[in-house]
């Protein structure tokens, strides 16, 4: 691990939010509910004993629920912020999982071409400022066939009054699903509709989390007559591994 790596190519959290990620909250109600909205996206099975690589693991609450789900032979967490990967490191031992970390930027993998089978990417991409230049990393790294997981909230949500207070986010990159979705085609991925939902939850609706539906004072628009807040894809690298 590369203790002294310093990135610039992402936006830091707050105080707040490095907490916040630490919460049952977080653990229970976003990490646990996107893998499993994740594995239901899967059009094929799921790879046998795969090289899994969290890019963005932060402090490393996903390892478990990502070895339960995939059950991979080499689970690895990548993360540009070096306290997080010493919690990540923690956070491994008290769960008695063997995880290799690296200190590295998404847009600048540390990682070997073609060497990981699932690529998971979870809320960490709104951080990214190079969104382009890791999407081509996370391409490169993939072998054929290889699966990248992502899970992104939309700039209809970090860009409302209640996150921007909490959290920090680089609003000039932020984007909508249909915009994630079609910068992530745009890049070689291939997925279709059974590939990609639009989770509508209660924490994802920051004016008011959700708390007017729940008191019955209105009712949910559906979809296709609301702005989505998250998006959730598995996208595959075309197996004759095309170029982009």
């Amino acid at each position: 691990m590369h203790k002294e790596y310093l990135s610039k190519n992402y936006v830091e959290e707050t105080r707040f939010g490095f907490w916040f990620l630490r919460s049952h909250t977080w653990q229970h109600h976003v990490l646990r509910v996107a893998i499993n909205d994740l594995r239901s996206l899967f059009s094929e099975p799921l790879p046998v004993a795969p090289v899994l690589l969290d890019a963005g693991c932060g402090q490393g609450k996903s390892f478990r629920l990502l070895q339960q789900v995939f059950a991979p032979k080499r689970l690895i967490g990548l993360d540009a912020d070096p306290h997080s990967l010493e919690l990540s490191r923690a956070e491994a031992q008290r769960q008695d999982l063997a995880i290799e970390l690296i200190g590295s930027d998404c847009a600048t993998l540390d990682v070997a071409d073609a060497s990981v089978d699932i690529l998971f990417c979870h809320q960490t991409f709104h951080h990214l400022v190079e969104q382009q230049r890791a999407l081509n990393e996370f391409y490169r790294v993939l072998k054929p066939g290889g699966y990248l997981l992502f899970a992104e909230s939309t700039e209809a949500y970090i860009d409302t009054w209640v996150i921007r207070w909490l959290f920090r986010h680089p609003m000039h990159v932020q984007k909508s699903a249909d915009e994630y979705l079609e910068m992530i085609r745009e890049h070689g991925f291939e997925f279709g509709p059974q590939n990609v939902s639009y989770p509508y939850l209660w924490w994802s609706r920051s004016t008011d989390f959700g708390l007017l539906e729940r008191w019955g004072v209105r009712r949910p628009k559906p979809f296709g007559e609301r702005e989505e807040t998250l998006v959730n894809v598995v996208a595959r690298k075309p197996l004759a591994g095309a170029t982009q």
